[in-house]
């Protein structure tokens, strides 16, 4: 990921996440982003509330990217979206899930991921420190606002779970109940690494 094709710009107090930027001593874009980036993957201690990424010193993609967007947003700097999409989780592309899915005899799980897009490019600062395939493809994606994290993007990524079943043929072996409880382990594993 070339960090140089996305605009960098000075950041100014211009409201709650620039300002605590600021305090901490980051004073541009690109600096925002391999901080937030550098940080270990974590739950927040509320999905919906972005701004814990940097109290809290770790996040998901959800926090990070959503706070990166707020980031932007107060900068009006439009062009750098906020997004969710759904792919196919799996040890390549998501190093450590992979013993969770083998134990279901899954090779892949459908997740809801956040990035952030400019000029049609998705950029992904979930976890920088981790390598791995990069996410290539998604099912279907959307353009979401910061505020949209929480309950929004669950509802987004549930609804789509039944699709995925049915598309692989297993309505006899899972139901979306299931598949979020994998998921959610998948999660847990994450956390760990």
């Amino acid at each position: 990921m070339n960090l140089n094709l996305l605009p960098n710009f000075e950041l100014k107090s211009k409201g709650e996440v620039s300002s605590e930027f600021l305090h901490m001593g980051i004073g541009d874009f690109h600096r925002a982003l391999l901080f937030v980036g550098n940080l270990p993957y974590g739950r927040n201690t509320s999905r919906d509330h972005y701004n814990l990424v940097l109290s809290e010193r770790k996040g998901t993609c959800s926090t990070k990217h959503a706070l990166l967007a707020a980031l932007c947003l107060e900068h009006q700097v439009e062009e750098v979206t906020l997004y969710t999409g759904i792919y196919e989780m799996n040890e390549r592309n998501t190093p450590g899930v992979g013993s969770v899915l083998d134990k279901y005899k899954l090779h892949s799980i459908p997740e809801a991921h956040c990035y952030l897009k400019y000029s049609s490019q998705r950029y992904d600062f979930t976890r920088l420190a981790i390598t791995g395939e990069p996410i290539s493809s998604f099912l279907t994606e959307i353009e979401i606002s910061p505020a949209q994290i929480g309950e929004y993007k669950v509802q987004f990524h549930r609804s789509y779970l039944p699709e995925w079943i049915n598309q692989n043929n297993l309505t006899s072996t899972f139901n979306k109940d299931d598949l979020w409880k994998i998921r959610e382990e998948c999660i847990q594993e994450l956390s760990k690494s």
